[in-house]
């Protein structure tokens, strides 16, 4: 009997010690096999076939240290491998609900426990046809109307291309829709939301669907208010509906015919069914909306016509009062300040300046109103490079000309030699700011070149060197990332855009005050100021 006791004793606790050493290894590394010895019921067939098939157990379910493990764990984790996700859902409506409620839904309600499966698999919860359904788990109404409506019935009819929630939501992100960096804030639904299919070329072309929809829109009342950020303004949404958007021809659309009264008046109390005879996305044409077409080609007629004919008079009787002008110039003896041949320089610089600024400006700002002449007819803005560089080739060409006439001719030599700056210069300058401020009642008597004209001469010559130099750089991009490193085209750009900026506002400043709005100088009309003639002033 003794012998027997101990014999018992020793087998149980040899026993015991090698249940202890099992334990103590299962706790250093629990194999997948380890759990499936219990959970043998999912095992194989779902976790194995999943998109985590080849994790451990252990890497999601962290609490467990040992076999077998307590019936209560706690929940997952999944930011610990999905960060960002989990980042943008807690900034979502789900996230932030589910703070306050057990029941907003969590990962494991949209992709599955332990049978998450590819994004691309058919059985996946989360695969294009099946995400309304699993939306549906908890927005069954919605989801309901939904399936009723045009996209809903292309998802069963299989197009890949139909939108479902996650297409108009988002995914992780999804927002109130009265959160403005929601997807369908009113705002941006219509553009960033509807449009992303609506004017979708590939889509509209696929299923022939009209393409002019979203920017019809956004040109209408109602989308230029939406563009200034106007939020009782009606968008996509207020008049096609939502989840329930039923296509024009069928009875029970909201824009059906018969119903628009209704719909429109939702903002437009007392409407009638006048509002049916004619397009709410206007698109003139000989086709369709042919009064607002023909109304808008008798204008742009008659704007032609009588501005065009305004600029027409006024530039032959401006002709004809310059040519008087030099005409008495020549009676008096004065001499002009420029010749023939400088007078030439200086009109094509002033239409290569004019211009450069101008094509280079609208590259920079292409949704400036004053940039329409190049996105309206070309938005790749091709024929915009033409025209910036054949002005620029242009350009260069009067530089390269001019720098010859100042260095040979007798004429231009004489002109830079007036032009070379002198102390003169400097004490001109502040004596006739000190004159201006009123402490000294002496002004100073400035040469035909004083600072004002060299100041520009000088400024000009050295802009015209930069904007040439990095113009060059930026135009043969391909040799310049070859010879020099990235960032000094970044900096070749920065300098071609500020020095275009210095450049014009100089010449707006600078330029036209001291030969345009100066009193002293032509063309400003002396009667404006004083309200007497210019003869008046002579006999005076």
């Amino acid at each position: 009997m003794n012998r027997f006791c101990k014999a018992s004793y020793a087998f149980a606790f040899l026993f015991a010690a090698h249940f202890l050493g099992c334990a103590a290894a299962r706790a250093e590394e629990i194999k997948n096999e380890d759990c499936f010895s219990c959970h043998d019921t999912f095992a194989a067939a779902t976790f194995t076939a999943s998109i985590h098939g080849s994790n451990d157990c252990v890497s999601c379910h962290g609490d467990i240290k040992e076999l077998p493990h307590p019936d209560k764990l706690s929940a997952v984790k999944c930011a610990g491998c999905h960060e960002k996700e989990a980042a943008a859902y807690a900034g979502s409506i789900h996230g932030t609900v589910k703070g306050g409620t057990p029941h907003a839904a969590s990962c494991v309600d949209c992709h599955g426990s332990h049978e998450v499966l590819p994004l691309a698999s058919p059985q996946s919860k989360m695969y294009h046809f099946n995400v309304p359904a699993t939306c549906g788990g908890c927005h069954r109404e919605i989801v309901t109307e939904f399936e009723r409506s045009v996209h809903g019935k292309a998802v069963k009819a299989g197009k890949f291309e139909s939108p479902v929630c996650t297409d108009c939501h988002g995914e992780h992100t999804i927002k109130s829709h009265l959160d403005p960096s929601s997807k369908i804030y009113t705002t941006t639904v219509s553009e960033k939301t509807c449009g992303a299919c609506h004017a979708a070329e590939k889509i509209v072309s696929k299923y022939r669907l009209p393409s002019d929809r979203l920017q019809t829109f956004l040109e209408s009342y109602h989308g230029l208010a939406s563009r200034q950020g106007i939020t009782t303004v009606a968008n996509c949404a207020s008049c096609h509906g939502a989840h329930d958007i039923l296509p024009s021809s069928d009875p029970a659309s909201s824009v059906h015919k018969k119903n628009l009264p209704q719909t429109c008046g939702q903002c437009h109390p007392n409407v009638s069914g006048q509002l049916a005879k004619g397009s709410v996305h206007l698109a003139p044409s000989l086709d369709r909306d042919r009064a607002v077409y023909l109304v808008s080609v008798f204008y742009v007629f008659l704007i032609i016509v009588v501005i065009g004919g305004m600029v027409l008079h006024n530039l032959l009787d401006f002709l004809a009062k310059l040519k008087e002008h030099y005409a008495k110039k020549k009676e008096k003896n004065h001499s002009l300040c420029f010749t023939l041949n400088e007078r030439i320089q200086h009109l094509v610089l002033f239409i290569t300046f004019a211009l450069l600024a101008y094509t280079g400006f609208a590259l920079k700002f292409p949704e400036a109103w004053w940039a329409l002449p190049f996105t309206a007819w070309d938005p790749t803005h091709r024929w915009r490079g033409w025209v910036h560089r054949a002005c620029a080739i242009l350009f260069s060409s009067l530089c390269v000309y001019h720098f010859f006439y100042v260095c040979l001719a007798p004429r231009g030599r004489g002109q830079l030699k007036s032009l070379a700056p002198k102390r003169k210069d400097f004490s001109d300058l502040v004596q006739t700011v000190r004159h201006n401020l009123g402490i000294s009642k002496n002004k100073p008597v400035l040469a035909r070149y004083s600072y004002v004209e060299k100041a520009e001469y000088w400024a000009l010559v050295w802009g015209s060197a930069v904007m040439i130099l990095t113009g060059v750089l930026l135009t043969f991009e391909n040799i310049s990332m070859r010879l020099f490193p990235k960032w000094a085209l970044d900096v070749a750009t920065v300098i071609h855009y500020y020095e275009a900026v210095l450049a014009t506002l100089a010449i707006l400043v600078w330029h036209f005050y001291f030969t345009i709005f100066d009193p002293e100088h032509y063309p400003m009309n002396w009667s404006m100021w004083t309200g007497r003639s210019g003869e008046e002033k002579d006999e005076k």
